[in-house]
């Protein structure tokens, strides 16, 4: 599968913006979808992950109750609403496929995309 992440850009402290992922290929609906962040200077860290139906969510502490992830496997797409940003969610953030349906943060994801920026201004 292919995947494009797209909605980055520069918003103010406290605004919002809305990523999404789009899938390409026949399996989509088969696939637990994460979203990564890679800050400046430093490593890639998990965001959020959604199981194949949308059923079952997760997130990193840092974003809980700000982000939201979600899912439409009529379109092949993800989505990460992002809420009340904050300076420090400034980061290239990418999305990621796993073969397995179910989420399984301690597994690498078999298949990313480019990411897209999000600078978040004080």
């Amino acid at each position: 599968v292919q995947l494009q992440a797209s909605g980055g850009g520069l918003v103010q402290a406290g605004g919002s913006l809305r990523l999404s992922c789009a899938a390409f290929g026949r399996t989509f609906n088969t696939y637990a979808m994460y979203w990564f962040r890679q800050p400046p200077g430093k490593e890639r860290e998990f965001v959020a992950a959604i199981n194949y139906n949308g059923g079952i969510t997760n997130y990193a502490d840092s974003v809980k109750g700000r982000f939201t992830i979600s899912r439409d496997n009529t379109a092949n797409t993800m989505y990460l609403q992002m809420d009340s940003l904050k300076p420090e969610d400034t980061a290239m953030y990418s999305c990621a496929a796993s073969v397995a349906t179910q989420i399984r943060r301690a597994q690498t994801p078999n298949y990313w995309g480019k990411g897209t920026l999000v600078t978040v201004s004080s």
